[in-house]
């Protein structure tokens, strides 16, 4: 039989802790820190790598003032390249018309690089070198992505001098030589100095869906008039500085006598009080003129 053990008489009773009383449960920042294990691992692997880069970039401008910088940061990018701290993803946004490959060139970053040794500051400079690319932005995230967002040119027209073609932005910067097919919707200016001057003669000949509808192409006669080439290869010889009037008056013609579709050779609108009308078979102007040709999209 077991005997009941007799308790001690002078001894207060023993008092057991919370922590004894209850199951151990974690902290919530316990809890915080295990779910975010992956994440900190490459940051606090930045964090030292950067705290022995600073002692050694302080150590050596100590013994030399000018300083091995370059070599030192190249030391702690292979270091965090070992670590794990390389490049996984490229993004790209805001490219449309930039060749993806120009882009790539432009980075020089291969997927494995390390991550500390590319540099988002010459990458954008880099970029910004590419005709397409108005502006671009470049951010290195220690995750292993490069994340690159460009702001394009807008193609705005296509011009043609010397036989060559080329597409221009509004502010007659070249964008592209090649693949010209693809834009031949886009208006068609000709001659020398064309591309600087044709953007506000594209928004006036906008204002005269009549006459736009039926214009080939805007040709820059000696660098300081232009020309309406029509698609029935009428010229149409505009005044310089006076474009605005002479297209009111084109207009208002072609409304009251069909005049744009008649098989004429030339429409000189020089003069504000005369209108000259050239057959086909009539000696065409003593100025010299440059040759408009077609783009081989087949537009016109």
């Amino acid at each position: 039989m077991a005997l009941d053990t007799p308790r001690p008489r002078n001894k207060a009773p023993v008092r057991r802790s919370k922590a004894e009383a209850a199951p151990s449960r974690p902290s919530r920042l316990r809890l915080w820190l295990r779910r975010r294990r992956g994440l900190l691992r490459p940051a606090g692997l930045a964090i030292g790598i950067g705290g022995l880069l600073t002692a050694a970039a302080l150590a050596t401008m100590a013994a030399d003032p000018y300083g091995r910088l370059t070599a030192l940061w190249d030391g702690a990018a292979e270091i965090a390249g070992n670590a794990g701290l390389t490049v996984h993803e490229v993004m790209l946004e805001g490219s449309r018309n930039t060749p993806p490959e120009l882009v790539l060139e432009a980075l020089n970053i291969r997927r494995g690089d390390p991550i500390l040794a590319f540099d988002p500051q010459v990458a954008k400079e880099r970029l910004e070198l590419i005709a397409w690319v108005d502006a671009a932005h470049v951010e290195r995230h220690l995750n292993g992505t490069i994340r690159v967002r460009i702001t394009e040119r807008q193609p705005f027209a296509i011009w043609q001098r010397d036989g060559r073609f080329s597409v221009i932005d509004e502010k007659g910067e070249v964008v592209a030589n090649e693949n010209i097919g693809a834009f031949g919707r886009l208006p068609l200016i000709v001659g020398t100095g064309a591309n600087r001057m044709a953007a506000p003669m594209v928004a006036l000949l906008r204002t005269v869906p009549e006459v736009q509808d039926r214009t080939h192409a805007l040709v820059r006669v000696a660098e300081r008039r232009w020309n309406l080439r029509l698609r029935n290869n009428v010229d149409v010889l505009l005044p310089d500085g006076q474009e605005a009037a002479a297209l009111a008056r084109l207009a208002e013609l072609h409304q009251k006598q069909g005049l744009l579709d008649r098989p004429l050779a030339s429409i000189d609108l020089r003069l504000p009080d005369k209108l000259v009308l050239r057959l086909p078979s009539q000696a065409a102007p003593a100025a010299p003129e440059p040759t408009v040709q077609r783009v081989r999209s087949g537009r016109g």
